[in-house]
């Protein structure tokens, strides 16, 4: 069995305790990884995984931040400082989003639009910011940013939605240009994933109908996610300012087989 490809690394994952940040916490720390849990409301969430991650013999903290607010991102890097010295890996997966059929604009009020945008797009700027002195000094440091396939269609759970990931892949490109040759910068596009997210059901009839119209005939799992995550993080040494799509080929081929 080969050396673990994250081992003696830190890495701060944020949103990590449901969905797709569980996942990358979970993987991060069965390849060696230190893990700082961030979480905003999720507690429990986080502490089971820190718990978990403990418990197969890893080391983790879970710190609570609202990324979308910088005095408490700062805070959340300075305690990760603290704890383990050192960050190698920031992964920027915090999200929150709210369903407004696109066709009722009159939904979308400031409120909405303030939050998707904080949460989604500016909190990525936050976190980036506030971790750059860290990650600078380890030699092949790495940054993942959770997007979303609605950034290149336009669809999801609603227009700022999409508006707002839209901002991740653009955001991403231009951090990977500003930050070279030292930090490395990219970001995963998972399409639609059977999590709670945005308050959908394991009985949503979308998931089901989603994963017929998916050339592989199955959604994407949280744990794919995870994977594209670690290899962007741990062995894509040469890859900066990519995007990985996650969704079964449906942006990217379409449903038609032949």
């Amino acid at each position: 069995m080969g050396e673990s490809k994250l081992r003696s690394r830190v890495a701060l994952i944020t949103g990590a305790g449901t969905g797709i940040g569980r996942a990358i916490a979970l993987s991060f720390a069965r390849e060696g990884a230190s893990v700082v849990v961030n979480y905003s409301r999720s507690r429990d969430a986080a502490e089971g995984v820190v718990s978990q991650i403990r418990i197969a013999g890893g080391k983790a903290i879970s710190v609570g931040a609202d990324v979308s607010k910088d005095d408490e991102v700062h805070a959340m890097l300075a305690r990760a400082g603290r704890e383990f010295g050192r960050l190698d890996v920031l992964v920027n997966n915090a999200g929150w989003s709210t369903r407004i059929p696109h066709r009722e604009l009159d939904g979308l009020t400031d409120e909405i639009w303030n939050k998707t945008l904080d949460v989604n797009l500016k909190s990525v700027f936050y976190c980036v910011r506030a971790a750059v002195p860290l990650l600078l000094r380890q030699p092949g440091a790495s940054i993942v940013n959770i997007a979303s396939a609605s950034g290149f269609t336009g669809m999801g759970s609603s227009i700022v939605y999409g508006a707002a990931k839209a901002g991740v892949l653009t955001l991403t490109k231009s951090l990977a240009r500003a930050l070279a040759p030292e930090i490395r910068v990219n970001a995963v596009a998972p399409g639609l994933i059977r999590t709670h997210f945005a308050g959908r059901a394991d009985s949503d009839p979308l998931f089901n109908a989603e994963d017929k119209a998916t050339p592989l005939q199955q959604l994407a799992t949280a744990d794919d996610c995870a994977s594209a995550a670690l290899f962007l993080a741990a062995d894509a040494k040469s890859v900066t300012g990519e995007t990985i799509l996650v969704d079964g080929g449906r942006f990217t081929v379409g449903a038609i087989r032949l």
